[in-house]
């Protein structure tokens, strides 16, 4: 009878001072809670909600949402047609008042003051009244193209074609989401389902895992350009099918998880972690969708930039230390100039390490230190950190198939793109990436076999000395999943 109860959840919501009781299975979708959340207010089912605690924090909908009492019920905020419309004339009435005084400026600093404060009052109003970031958008990307007109009089010295690097000058306002207890304990776990979440969501998550780890702590690191940060990051990853936002934040999950399961705080040092974090955030920054083989075939300016040597992980290095250089997005600001040295040269060490071509020569550099591997020895924990990250990169496999299997579809989309162009260009074609050559279980078995399981055997002999680390590497390496053919 227990187990059975267990499978649903009950929620409390205030609806116009009416107490409404919601009753859901756990194996509900979000879209189906949201209808349930519909049907109870009486709306569409198709309608928008916010869903805010006590407190005002917004509440992600989703079967693992915390639990609520008669007395702590939901606040439920729907937006109807009428209220957007009437936030949006708000909205272009600022907009337009902000553009005629933009037209008559001659300070380009104080244009900036005068935005950057409109747009704060304007977004505290609209938080005050319960609306959602996302209804706010439209308005922001109007005030973006202002920000970068600004920007190309101030003769900014940005990379070509990244004006995304420009941090976001007003508060950041991805919602402040409450995780629940089980969703803080799935984290640490490498089964996480990142395709339950949506990006706002991910940056929380990944604003807690800083938190979680002691960093922000440990290095006096400024909440609030933590987020500026991460939302700067979020903004400079591509809409590719694959290498996009959720795969950096698949890969730096993972390197949660392992750092947080093997225990790894007892064996590196909180500088080595902050590395390893940062990096597997960065590891893919500006991805054109187009790898490296393709980069050097096509004579792209990124492979006469950096002479054909790994073209798109020195791009990702770059475009990472320019967000850095910006102030408000500087999270190693309170480091003197020696320990930011160490910092930046080991998080380019890491990111460059995620090139496949340099496999093998990584490999079997770590191979050479695995049976006599020193913690106290610099070079063996710059090799492990390596091959740490280069395990996270590659680790869809290890996690639950229902996790893993999307993402081969989604590699498989972007290596046909590629395919298709080098094709129309008559470049040369890999076979693995020709859509009328390859096939999805042969792309996945090769791969566990050659690439993946002989990684992961490698770094369980480092860690047989330590227990735990040995039995979190075994479980990962009993989940591969593989197709059958």
């Amino acid at each position: 009878m227990g187990s059975a109860s267990s499978s649903y959840r009950v929620i409390y919501l205030d609806v116009d001072g009416r107490i409404q009781k919601v009753v859901f299975s756990r194996f509900c979708s979000p879209c189906d809670i949201k209808e349930l959340f519909c049907t109870a207010l009486g709306v569409p089912r198709n309608t928008n909600l916010s869903l805010l605690d006590s407190s005002g924090a917004m509440v992600s909908i989703d079967p693992t949402m915390p639990h609520n009492t008669e007395r702590s019920p939901y606040r439920v905020v729907p937006m109807t047609g009428g209220q957007l419309a009437d936030k949006e004339e708000l909205f272009q009435n600022v907009l337009t008042q902000v553009a005629e005084q933009f037209s008559r400026a001659f300070k380009i600093n104080e244009l900036k003051t005068e935005v950057t404060n409109r747009l704060a009052m304007l977004e505290k109003r609209v938080e005050l009244e319960g609306m959602k970031v996302v209804e706010i958008e439209k308005c922001r990307n109007d005030i973006k193209k202002l920000r970068e007109e600004m920007a190309s009089r101030n003769n900014s010295n940005f990379l070509e074609d990244n004006k995304k690097l420009t941090p976001r000058r007003d508060v950041p306002s991805y919602p402040k989401y409450h995780l629940s207890k089980e969703t803080v304990e799935a984290l640490r776990l490498p089964t996480f389902d990142a395709w339950q979440w949506e990006p706002n969501e991910m940056l929380s998550c990944l604003e807690h895992m800083y938190h979680d780890l002691g960093l922000v702590k440990d290095f006096n690191i400024n909440p609030i350009t933590l987020k500026r940060w991460l939302l700067c990051i979020h903004d400079n990853y591509k809409n590719n099918p694959f290498h996009n936002f959720r795969h950096c934040f698949c890969v730096t999950q993972m390197m949660y998880s392992m750092i947080c399961l093997c225990s790894l705080q007892e064996k590196f040092t909180q500088v080595d972690v902050l590395i390893l974090m940062t990096a597997a955030v960065c590891h893919d920054l500006d991805h054109p969708g187009f790898n490296n083989t393709y980069q050097i075939n096509a004579r792209t300016e990124l492979a006469v930039r950096y002479n054909d040597i790994s073209p798109l992980e020195n791009h990702h290095c770059a475009v990472a230390f320019q967000i850095f250089s910006q102030p408000d997005c500087n999270i190693f600001s309170n480091f003197d100039p020696e320990a930011f040295k160490q910092i930046r040269q080991g998080t380019i060490t890491l990111i460059l390490a995620t090139d496949m071509a340099r496999h093998g020569e990584i490999l079997d550099s770590f191979k050479q230190k695995v049976d006599s591997f020193d913690y106290t020895d610099e070079e063996h924990v710059t090799c492990l950190k390596m091959v740490l990250i280069k395990c996270c990169d590659i680790s869809n496999e290890v996690r639950p198939m229902e996790v893993a299997e999307p993402w081969v579809d989604c590699l498989l989309e972007e290596y046909f793109m590629q395919s298709d162009r080098e094709k129309a260009e008559g470049l040369p074609v890999a076979p693995f990436m020709d859509r009328e050559k390859v096939t999805k279980p042969t792309a996945q078995i090769g791969f566990i076999k050659f690439v993946l399981i002989p990684m992961f055997e490698t770094v369980m002999k480092v860690s047989e000395q330590d227990e735990r680390m040995e039995v979190t590497l075994k479980q990962l390496g009993f989940v591969l999943n593989v197709v059958e053919l």
